[in-house]
């Protein structure tokens, strides 16, 4: 049979030859703007990163006498929940890439676009560990802080040292720090110390805040669950290489019957513009399937990140068609948002725990949003009488 043989040199580089244009054809796809949009953003047709992106060479063993059957040795599972930035024209996604043995690390593409043909660079990201060892590194945002450094934060994950012996799930979640000046050097600071127990989703603000660097945080009791904490947490540390916060403050709050009534976290750094601080976040409630992730906006007074000034109700972004379906479905989440000097803005954001996607907006799309969109009322009353509102004002324009 021919699942018996192995292969022939010939059929080795030719079975070779295959997996490669295969792989050169989807990282070549022309990406598509899905059409008419809501006015908000827009989606593209196709992902703009998925495992199968990833390089021959990082899955296979190319060696004939070692791998006769040409053999997937280390698979990719997927690629998601990426760190964006643009420097020197070229669009850099800082990529959580979990291979088939469940560990994530970080991967580097690079794109002219930014919306394909996204190239790897030829190795992972490697990130200096500290004393206690990462068990596993995922959802780095990047930051150009003023200073002049490139920071990564990202969540480090290890087990949690006070499980039962035979508890091989418990897990400890910090925000891990490190920087660069130009994403191929990392140095590895301290993690973030704060009041809380465990911290995920933590942000670097891009300024100093009364000489301080200004940290978005996200509280919880456990590794899941966010207990008592939760919302989106605000902190001051004096030293970025020994940060430490020593009071946490809830600026953006859960609340009951909401998209954010189980969590809610910062995205990527907010977009400073004229009129305040525009945020994307992530929020998640629970529905009979499980939590469902989706993506959310809200802006801060420019000279108080604190104090929010416009909190438009409902998400921005919601899991839609093939997003729906993956490792854990029924997820959108954010950590990485591109602004560029003309206005344009890009969100990269992962569905399902799986594939990258991007939507396109722009600076002034977003603030119109923000500001023009109802806040939520809370109450099922209360929302129907603000849609009545605008009914009767669309009834008005059309039969005039």
């Amino acid at each position: 049979m021919e699942l018996m043989k192995k292969l022939t040199k010939d059929e080795f580089q030719t079975r070779l030859r295959l997996l490669e244009r295969e792989r050169r054809n989807i990282v070549e796809k022309e990406n598509e703007r899905i059409e008419p949009g809501n006015g908000i953003f827009y989606r593209y047709k196709y992902p703009v990163l998925t495992a199968e992106h990833t390089p021959i060479y990082w899955r296979y063993d190319l060696d004939y006498e070692s791998n006769p059957y040409l053999m997937e040795r280390q698979g990719i599972n997927a690629t998601f929940n990426p760190g964006a930035i643009k420097l020197n024209g070229k669009y850099y996604l800082m990529v959580r890439t979990e291979g088939n043995d469940r560990k994530s690390f970080f991967s580097i593409v690079e794109s002219d676009n930014g919306i394909d043909n996204f190239e790897f660079w030829d190795y992972p990201v490697e990130i200096p560990e500290t004393k206690r060892p990462d068990i596993n590194v995922y959802d780095m945002r990047l930051v150009k802080h003023e200073d002049g450094w490139i920071y990564g934060i990202f969540c480090t994950e290890r087990k949690d040292p006070e499980a039962d012996a035979g508890n091989t799930t418990a897990a400890e979640a910090q925000a891990g720090i490190v920087r660069t000046k130009d994403l191929k050097e990392w140095e590895r600071l301290p993690d973030l110390k704060t009041p809380s127990a465990q911290q995920r989703n933590v942000v670097l603000h891009p300024e100093f805040v009364d000489g301080k660097y200004a940290f978005y945080t996200r509280p919880q009791d456990g590794f899941i669950s966010t207990g008592s904490g939760g919302g989106i947490g605000w902190g001051l540390a004096d030293d970025i290489e020994n940060p430490v916060i020593n009071k946490e403050e809830i600026i953006d709050q859960r609340f009951y019957h909401t998209i954010k009534e189980a969590k809610n976290g910062q995205g990527d750094a907010p977009i400073k513009t004229d009129e305040g601080w525009l945020h994307i976040a992530h929020g998640v409630r629970n529905t009979a399937a499980g939590l469902r992730y989706v993506i959310y906006a809200f802006m801060t007074d420019l000279d108080d990140p604190t104090k929010v000034i416009y909190n438009p109700g409902g998400y921005l972004i919601a899991p839609h068609g093939e997003e729906r379906v993956g490792d854990v479905s029924n997820v959108v989440f954010v950590n990485g948002v591109i602004r560029e000097d003309n206005g344009r803005v890009l969100i990269y954001y992962a569905s399902s725990d799986t594939r990258i996607h991007v939507a396109e907006t722009s600076v002034n799309r977003l603030l119109d949003y923000a500001k023009n969109t109802p806040e939520d009322k809370l109450r099922s009353a209360a929302s129907v009488k603000t849609r009545k509102e605008l009914i009767e004002k669309n009834l008005k324009i059309m039969n005039s």
